[in-house]
């Protein structure tokens, strides 16, 4: 965004130095925070901007966990007008911090109770799966873990490449639900601190972003990670990364992927005008198509998504996450990983 507008500045100032005058943007610019990546980003940018032309789409990309922390610095003169992409759990903690504004989307009652805030603070747009990846070269299929506690065979020791948590939402979701399984099941934490102590004691590095994380897969530096489905397909389908996943037997977390209204925002009527657009059936069946995304709306067909998403959602076994727990719990629990875990296997 930054190189955007002084490239514009630049142009500018240049015109103005041949012709004495120069011509100024005057749409109405709205600013997106979103994890998304840039090809969809910019794929809505350029669309939106088709269907809206007086407004001007900005986007800034970066990890869900950033993007909350991005918007609390941010409370007292919000800069964003929208975030689109983050697990649930994330929107929960901005909602009851009162970083968001209330919005009910035309759609509103084609996803189910769970996808939705009760009170129209976020609504759930992609069904996240999260899945054990690995180098296809390296790994024939049928030697790959299978389920989850297989990542802690320590044949895998050295082999596990993770993306850092802490900034993560993507992780903190994978290991939040492993720690509210324990204490769903235990009354405590405990069983799913241990388990993470092992998965600990096989992981080689925690890397800054998921780019360095499919170089490192690439390369072989690790062979094996926790990752989410979508994301895993584009690198292998459209990037050409020898990346493959499995969908755990036992179970996997079903993130609904959520998008909201920025409290604060300055362009309002903007903001649910691209809160629309992005989240339209159009919208949603170019996201499956194009982007490899699982539509969180109900009433799309399901034989109109392409056929690796259908074979997909008949091979999932959502695992039962307390979202309750999780929004109450996973700061406290993410602060003990890294004081008592991170590092220590």
């Amino acid at each position: 965004m930054m190189i955007r507008r002084l490239a514009a500045g630049i142009a500018c100032a240049v015109a103005a130095a041949m012709l004495g005058s120069c011509v100024h943007d005057n749409r109405t610019v709205l600013t997106v925070y979103s994890p998304h990546g840039i090809d969809l980003l910019k794929y809505y940018e350029i669309e939106f901007e088709k269907a809206y032309p007086a407004i001007d789409v900005q986007w800034v990309d970066m990890g869900s966990q950033e993007v909350l922390d991005r918007i609390r610095g941010e409370a007292v003169n919000p800069q964003a007008d929208i975030w689109f992409g983050a697990p649930s759990e994330s929107f929960e903690r901005a909602a009851k911090e009162g970083l968001l504004q209330p919005y009910r989307p035309t759609w509103a009652s084609a996803v189910p109770d769970a996808a939705h805030d009760p009170h129209d603070m976020w609504y759930g747009t992609y069904l996240t799966p999260e899945v054990i990846a690995y180098n296809g070269d390296a790994i024939p299929r049928d030697s790959a873990p299978q389920d989850w506690d297989d990542v802690l065979d320590p044949k895998w020791r050295g082999k596990v490449i993770i993306r850092d948590p802490i900034a993560s939402g993507t992780m903190r979701a994978i290991f939040g639900a492993i720690i509210a399984k324990s204490v769903t099941e235990t009354g405590s934490p405990q069983r799913g601190y241990e388990w993470l102590r092992r998965l600990d004691a096989n992981t080689k590095e925690y890397v800054l972003n998921p780019t360095i994380l499919y170089q490192k897969l690439k390369s072989r530096e690790g062979l094996i990670t926790l990752w989410d489905m979508p994301d895993v397909a584009t690198m292998r389908d459209r990037v050409g990364i020898p990346i493959d996943y499995v969908i755990p037997r036992s179970g996997t977390p079903l993130l609904v992927d959520a998008i909201a209204v920025v409290r604060g925002t300055k362009h309002p009527q903007e903001a649910r005008l691209y809160y629309e657009f992005v989240t339209s059936k159009h919208s949603q069946l170019e996201a499956s198509r194009q982007f490899l995304r699982i539509p969180a709306r109900t009433d799309i067909p399901r034989d109109s998504l392409p056929a690796w998403i259908q074979a997909a959602m008949q091979q999932i076994k959502p695992m039962p996450v307390d979202n309750a727990l999780l929004a109450q719990h996973l700061n406290e629990w993410m602060r003990y990983w890294d004081a008592h875990i991170r590092n220590r296997g």
